[in-house]
């Protein structure tokens, strides 16, 4: 697979995501998560997991940076990194594939983790087939 941003840049969106799982609030699952993400007009914005008595009520990281993103004007997402301070790195779950999907149905996602492993790949490997917006057009 073919990166879309330079090691400089991936570094940075490293750095911002493992700064936004400082913040996290996962005081239930015990399971820190920051992302960071990078539009198309080049800012980076930055996310974490925020928990909540009513599970139900939680957001992911993913999902924070994201809609972060969107309420400054963003409209389309190039690169989500996503940090978990664990021994291997953790892929996005199935709703924020959903919403990632919804911003850039090609976008690349780098999981990272406190050690040197890492994945890397394009969503719409993690999320063949996924219903969108072009789903709806008649």
């Amino acid at each position: 697979m073919g990166s879309t941003i330079s090691d400089s840049d991936l570094k940075s969106l490293i750095d911002a995501a493992k700064n936004a799982a400082s913040n996290s609030y996962s005081p239930y699952s015990r399971f820190a998560v920051g992302a960071a993400i990078l539009c198309e007009n080049g800012e980076v914005y930055s996310g974490c997991n925020v928990e909540n008595a009513a599970y139900g009520s939680a957001n992911c990281a993913e999902r924070s940076a994201i809609f972060t993103a969107i309420s400054a004007g963003c409209r389309e997402v190039r690169v989500v990194v996503i940090y978990t301070p664990t021994e291997s790195p953790a892929a996005p779950c199935g709703a924020c594939r959903q919403v990632i999907n919804e911003f850039g149905p090609d976008a690349e996602i780098v999981s990272t983790c406190k050690t040197e492993k890492v994945i890397r790949s394009r969503l719409s490997d993690l999320l063949p087939h996924a219903f969108g917006p072009k789903n709806l057009e008649t």
